[in-house]
């Protein structure tokens, strides 16, 4: 099994603790840190989810990541 693994097997784990962490830290209300470390992880399944060509997935994470920046640039520039 070990041997059939590839990058996305890694990142999709290390995308899917990341985002664990970025909703712990968001809802104790550590701003910008929460939402920066949510894009972070939407980021990294994004790239897994193009590697997979998984619609569904790439829609999903990359409203999700280019939202979260979005929302951080606004609150920034006001």
């Amino acid at each position: 099994m070990a041997g059939n693994l590839n990058w996305t097997h890694y990142a999709k784990w290390t995308a899917t603790v990341i985002l664990i962490i970025g909703t712990g830290v968001n809802s104790l209300g550590f701003y910008p840190l929460g939402p920066i470390i949510l894009a972070i992880g939407g980021f990294i399944w994004l790239a897994v989810s193009l590697a997979w060509r998984e619609p569904s997935l790439i829609i999903t994470n990359a409203v999700m990541s280019i939202t979260g920046v979005m929302g951080l640039l606004y609150k920034m520039l006001l």
